[in-house]
């Protein structure tokens, strides 16, 4: 098959972010980048993406958007959103996570993660460091965030994480970031990420 038909089809077939689906208007702006944040952790653990988008919509329509009303939330309040998407196997420990990182997000970048990004100088690799700090990330979670964030954080850009890589590879496209990122232009680069995990995860399934 020629590349751009395969890129094509999996922009068409699967190119919707993980923002999208949770119901995140992606902007580089203090709210949608911590509810971001909010679906990373959720993500982070050994439970679906749609379960995972779910929870982080739930805790939305709560009224958890910033890390000043997750902070201040009553856990009971935490608990109820995540079992309303039926996220309940990690409820308890998601709900301290979250809890946790905001009071982190708060403490120390002043509940703005474009400080975070500054801090890190721009650089990826150091932005990734940075994230597994908050409770629960760890690298394949920071490579979640990065992964959706370059839609809107042009110095992350291109970012594709191992399993979108050997996706790629698997489709024969290039397996290495720069080539892949020169099939598409820079504004759709989270999508076909996003494409390319889904894609991955499609293949897992029917196997």
């Amino acid at each position: 098959m020629a590349v751009e038909p395969t890129v094509a089809e999996l922009l068409d077939r699967f190119g919707r972010t993980y923002a999208e689906e949770a119901g995140i208007t992606l902007r580089d702006k203090p709210s949608p980048l911590y509810r971001l944040l909010v679906l990373t952790v959720l993500c982070s653990v050994r439970i679906s993406a749609g379960t995972a988008t779910a929870a982080a919509r739930e805790l939305s329509a709560a009224g958890l958007r910033t890390p000043r009303a997750m902070a201040g939330a009553r856990r009971r309040t935490l608990i109820e959103a995540l079992g309303r998407a039926h996220y309940v196997r990690y409820d308890e420990s998601t709900a301290t996570a979250l809890g946790q990182g905001a009071e982190l997000l708060l403490d120390r970048w002043h509940g703005d993660l474009r400080r975070l990004r500054e801090e890190a100088g721009g650089d990826s690799e150091r932005s990734g460091e940075l994230l597994r700090e908050f409770p629960r990330i760890g690298p394949v979670g920071a490579g979640i965030f990065r992964r959706e964030a370059q839609a809107v954080w042009p110095s992350l850009r291109p970012y594709f994480d191992e399993r979108v890589l050997e996706e790629a590879r698997t489709l024969g496209l290039p397996d290495e970031p720069d080539g892949l990122a020169a099939l598409v232009g820079p504004g759709d680069l989270a999508r076909f990420a996003a494409a390319l995990t889904r894609a991955s995860l499609a293949h897992v399934g029917a196997g």
